[in-house]
C-alpha cells in the first residue's frame, strides 16, 4: 500500500498545484496592482477577458477537485479494509490515476478534445479498479 499512499499524496499535491496556471495567467491579464489589491472594478459583472486556455486550466483544476474525494475514499478503504495481497494492484492503479490526471490537465488546457475524454476515463476506471479490489 506504500505505493498507493505515495500516489495519493502526489495526487493531492497535483490538485493544489493545478490552479497555478490559471492564477498566473490572471496576474498577467489583470495586472499586478489589481491582482494584489482585489478584484478589477465592476467584478464579476465586468471582468477583463481571459484567454480560453486559462478557462480550460481552471476547469481542469475543478475537475480534479471533484474527482479527488472518490480517489481518496477508495485508496483509504483499500488500506483499511483490503488485505495485504491487494497492495501492489492498488498501487499500480493509483499510479495510473496520477499520470492520467497529469495528462488530463495538459490535454484539457491545450484543448486537445479527442484525447480529453479518453484520458479522463482512464483516471475514472482507475478509481473503479481500486474500489473493485476492496469489494471483490
Amino acid at each position: 500500500m506504500e505505493t498507493a499512499y505515495t500516489y495519493l499524496a502526489l495526487s493531492g499535491l497535483l490538485t493544489v498545484l493545478l490552479w497555478t496556471p490559471y492564477i498566473v495567467g490572471r496576474l498577467f491579464v489583470w495586472g499586478l496592482p489589481t491582482f494584489l489589491t482585489n478584484y478589477p472594478e465592476g467584478f464579476p459583472k465586468q471582468e477583463p477577458e481571459t484567454p480560453m486556455w486559462m478557462e480550460r486550466a481552471k476547469r481542469a483544476h475543478l475537475n480534479m477537485v471533484e474527482t479527488m474525494p472518490a480517489f481518496i475514499a477508495v485508496v483509504v478503504a483499500a488500506g483499511l479494509i483490503g488485505d495485504s495481497s491487494i497492495g501492489d494492484t492498488v498501487g499500480m492503479w493509483a499510479q495510473v490515476f496520477f499520470f492520467a490526471r497529469i495528462a488530463h490537465a495538459v490535454v484539457y488546457t491545450l484543448a486537445i478534445p479527442a484525447l480529453r475524454t479518453p484520458v479522463y476515463l482512464i483516471s475514472w476506471a482507475s478509481i473503479l479498479m481500486i474500489g473493485a479490489q476492496v469489494v471483490l
